[in-house]
């Protein structure tokens, strides 16, 4: 029991350390109730777009998008282009990865 104790305690001190360096580096960090909304099936476009605090139509606005064809993005009735996607990651600060 000690040695697994011992085991767990030397993985939590890795991931801390692995965490710390990402921030250091510039890494961003999202607040749990963001990640647990993007865990649970909400669409991350919406999810991220609130937290930047922005409106749709101004996401709309600093992407280029057509403020109708994000709102069908961010219900899931389209998934939108690499480029759409591209475009609104940018307007989001975050990489593609995170919306698509």
């Amino acid at each position: 029991d000690r040695l697994r104790e011992a085991a767990e305690d030397l993985a939590d001190l890795q991931a801390y350390d692995r965490a710390k360096a990402a921030l250091d580096a510039g890494e961003e960090s999202y607040p749990a109730d963001v990640v647990n909304r993007i865990v649970e099936g909400e669409n991350p476009i919406k999810v991220l777009r609130e937290f930047r605090g922005l409106t749709q139509m101004a996401l709309a606005e600093a992407s280029g998008v057509n403020r109708v064809q994000l709102v069908t993005i961010e219900q899931g009735k389209r998934t939108g282009s690499i480029a759409t996607l591209k475009r609104i990651a940018e307007a989001l600060s975050v990489d593609l990865d995170m919306i698509a």
